[in-house]
């Protein structure tokens, strides 16, 4: 084994593990609060609260609860669930830095090969993630319609050609991903609106942010996941939009993406 090798062996574990997101919930289990977490781990408080929103839209069960009042807008702790996944994930990864450890010492450039495997990992820039299990298939020659149950009566329907059906290996039942870019979510105050959009998904507004030229909408779903939109400052303004307020997102079957992990 080289000493280039050894010197790499720190590098290499602190790379690609999900350090964030554990490291925001054990600050939030120790401060109660995810303002205070965030600046603990040198975050912005926004950043904060989007790595609670995703992390909660990727699970069955929230693993973070917020409450509101306090001194600094409310506080936050988190579940039970959510205890028992930082243990695991510490013990996994404890296992994972042993085995590590033994690889990069009976396998030349192994460090550089271990890099290459993480290229495959999937990223994605979709602002929306949702987990949530296929409930229907609704089959046609060319395109088929697929139904995700996200949870708390809340579904997303996608629209997929029978190329991508077979290669996910989509079935009734079927764990899957639901991305949708934050710019394809259209927003309105009309809960009786007829639209062709296959989606339409209803609850309050969370929080606005506005920028130069858009603003990010935040809502909180009747299911308890949290949707992001971003909408022209104009149409923000338009609609009147303020934490509490009713709204319906609308969101066509096609810009919906599905995927699955291996």
């Amino acid at each position: 084994m080289t000493e280039q090798h050894t010197d790499n062996t720190s590098a290499l574990f602190s790379r690609g593990r999900k350090y964030d997101h554990m490291a925001l919930l054990e600050q939030i289990d120790v401060t109660g609060s995810i303002r205070a977490a965030a600046t603990a781990l040198g975050m912005t408080y926004k950043t904060a609260w989007d790595a609670v929103e995703a992390i909660n839209n990727m699970t069955d069960s929230a693993l973070v609860e917020r409450r509101k009042g306090g001194r600094d807008g409310g506080g936050a702790k988190l579940t039970d669930h959510g205890r028992r996944l930082i243990g695991t994930f510490r013990r996994l990864d404890q296992e994972r830095e042993r085995v590590l450890h033994q690889l990069n010492e009976v396998v030349d450039d192994f460090d550089a090969y271990y890099q290459l495997i993480r290229r495959f990992d999937l990223k994605t820039s979709a602002r929306n993630q949702f987990l949530g299990k296929v409930k229907t298939i609704k089959q046609g020659e060319i395109s088929n319609e697929v139904i995700l149950d996200i949870g708390g009566e809340d579904e997303i329907v996608a629209n997929i050609t029978t190329d991508s059906l077979e290669h996910l290996a989509l079935k009734e039942g079927t764990q899957a991903y639901a991305m949708i870019k934050a710019s394809w979510v259209i927003l309105t105050l009309d809960h009786q609106l007829k639209t062709s959009a296959r989606n339409k998904l209803s609850g309050r507004v969370a929080r606005c942010h506005e920028g130069a030229i858009n603003t990010e909408v935040i809502i909180e779903l009747n299911g308890g996941k949290t949707l992001a939109a971003t909408i022209t400052n104009e149409s923000a303004h338009e609609l009147g939009l303020k934490p509490d307020m009713q709204v319906s997102a609308l969101i066509k079957a096609s810009n919906v993406i599905l995927a699955v992990a291996n």
